[in-house]
């Protein structure tokens, strides 16, 4: 059997410090210190939950992405909004059912993530 967890999911960005406040901010986390210009890992505030590590390196987005996060809530409609004030921006996509539990969005450099509504 295996003995692993996932430590810390790492996205590839452009703009470091607009993806640090931008991710911060979206999922309360904090960021550890002594990071430098390249690379920036941001810990839950609470303690519980992987590490999300942001690596400053060129790359494309790739539509539809090969990985994106899914990230819950109980209040839907009002983290949507609070994340699309961060800077976030909504993806429409003639295929969501009607009934889908999720909404997607983007991240200031147009990674996709989608927010979960917990209570469906």
């Amino acid at each position: 059997m295996a003995n692993l967890s996932i430590g810390s999911i790492v996205l590839r960005v452009d703009d470091l410090e607009r993806q640090r406040a931008f991710w911060s901010a979206a999922l309360d986390y904090v960021p550890r210190e002594g990071d430098d210009d390249d690379f920036a890992l941001l810990r839950p505030r609470s303690g519980v939950g992987p590490n999300l590590s942001l690596d400053r390196m060129r790359s494309e987005v790739h539509i539809p992405p090969r990985i994106h996060l899914d990230l819950y809530t109980e209040d839907q409609a009002g983290e949507v909004q609070r994340l699309l004030g961060l800077g976030a921006t909504e993806i429409h996509w003639s295929k969501r059912p009607a009934d889908a539990d999720f909404i997607i969005l983007a991240d200031p450099e147009g990674n996709r993530f989608c927010v979960i509504d917990t209570t469906l």
